[in-house]
């Protein structure tokens, strides 16, 4: 029976006054196991008096449909270091941080709670609070950077909040994955007050406590209190909350990545050769130059034709010209940032951002140029300047474990006397094997 059919009250309320929370745990924590082990078949699993809110009952068959394991946390699209700094520091959630520190961060320490705020797809942009607790949601991976969209992870209360678009409680064994089920979680989700768009969301993590009604009205009040400072903003400034100008993001070998509005949007290799193209031609590229651009002539208009209609729903009409093809909008890339340290001789920054070839799974010619032109184009920066420190990082990095030209580089900046003068020359002489030479 869901459990709101049976008391009167608020669904949203994990802990209702008067329940007896360990004898809550108990029945949840049967109800969990009873529907994992149900295995999907409609029906079975739950018991009348298995004391599941409907709202839980119904995120837990979300979770299941995705294909959500219920015992591990995974994340292999974890935001992390510069990136991350990058994305959340210009994301609209920052501008709310100071009222969210001031009214609930600054006396969370020592409480064994966390607040952590994420992005409109449960992105986690930051996790404060109480040292200890950060130290043990490192198990689950509740950390800064981590999806916890409720797609990724299961129920829990700021994916759940986001995805039903209402302020939600998760208590204990409410959550999909057993990992989380020591934990409860209270949270909501912040609107851009213009436009009525979800950015982001706040939570508050802990023990059962957090679970209570009264947790519940502190974040909607911390909620009203942050879209209150968004409209003093939007006030006092004449660039609107969205206003950034998309980003593409291909280093690596994961998913490129659209950037827009705050959002982060994982988009095919495909879209985002054509969105890289389109930027490195300016001028516009025709149906037939920008085939052989991608396919070396395998493509023809109408396969171009189909795959710009799609790249418009993901990017934006508006943002996309014809005849030729060409972008009508201010728009950056990892590409260009690294190529604006080189131009200004900043070679350790663009070593930094540099994290990983130029979209590593393309074979298309116009891609393979621009990726090969940017490792040449760093590579004679780091020879050029020798500094040893980033020769070093160089030879580590995906881009220089194979590149004897910089091992050699680097070996000539130690001591011949040195262990490590010893180790660089015998891995240049295995490379030199290697290449037959």
């Amino acid at each position: 029976m869901a459990r709101e059919q049976a008391v009167s009250g608020n669904p949203w309320v994990a802990v209702r006054p008067g329940d007896d929370v360990a004898l809550l745990a108990r029945r949840l924590s049967s109800a969990h196991q009873s529907f994992i082990d149900a295995r999907g078949v409609p029906g079975q699993g739950l018991t009348d008096d298995s004391h599941v809110r409907s709202v839980v009952l119904e995120s837990w068959m979300r979770s299941r449909n995705k294909g959500v394991n219920p015992d591990v946390v995974g994340n292999p699209e974890m935001l992390e270091g510069l990136e991350l700094e990058k994305y959340r520091s210009a994301h609209p959630m920052s501008l709310i941080r100071p009222v969210i520190r001031k009214l609930l961060v600054e006396d969370a320490a020592e409480t064994g709670l966390l607040i952590a705020i994420s992005d409109a797809h449960g992105r986690l942009l930051w996790v404060e609070g109480d040292n200890s607790a950060k130290d043990k949601a490192l198990s689950m991976n509740f950390v800064e950077g981590a999806d916890w969209s409720e797609d990724r992870v299961g129920t829990n209360a700021p994916g759940t909040a986001l995805a039903l678009d209402h302020s939600v409680q998760i208590f204990g064994s409410e959550h999909f994955n057993r990992t989380v089920h020591d934990w409860s979680c209270s949270a909501a989700p912040v609107h851009d007050p213009t436009t009525g768009q979800i950015l982001g969301a706040i939570d508050i993590t802990g023990g059962p406590r957090v679970a209570v009604p009264e947790v519940l009205s502190l974040i909607r009040a911390t909620v009203a209190a942050a879209e209150s400072e968004l409209r003093f903003h939007l006030l006092n400034s004449p660039i609107p909350l969205s206003a950034t100008a998309p980003r593409l993001e291909t280093f690596g070998a994961g998913r490129p990545t659209l950037v827009r509005g705050g959002d982060r949007i994982p988009i095919s290799q495909r879209h985002a050769e054509i969105l890289l193209l389109l930027s490195e031609h300016p001028e516009g590229l025709s149906s037939d130059h920008l085939a052989v651009l991608l396919d070396e002539g395998e493509l023809d208009a109408v396969t171009i034709r189909a795959e710009m209609s799609r790249l418009r729903k993901v990017f934006g009409a508006d943002r996309l010209a014809s005849r030729p093809y060409r972008i009508i909008t201010e728009f950056t890339t990892d590409v260009g940032d690294v190529r604006a340290a080189l131009d200004r001789g900043d070679a350790a920054t663009a070593m930094k951002l540099y994290s990983g070839p130029v979209l590593a799974g393309s074979a298309s010619p116009g891609i393979e140029e621009v990726r090969e032109e940017l490792r040449t184009r760093v590579q004679a920066a780091l020879l050029r300047g020798g500094d040893a420190n980033l020769l070093a990082r160089w030879t580590t990095s995906v881009h220089g474990r194979e590149d004897s030209v910089v091992w050699e580089a680097y070996l000539s900046t130690l001591d011949p006397q040195s262990p490590l003068y010893s180790q660089v020359q015998a891995r240049i002489d295995l490379l030199d094997r290697q290449l037959g030479i």
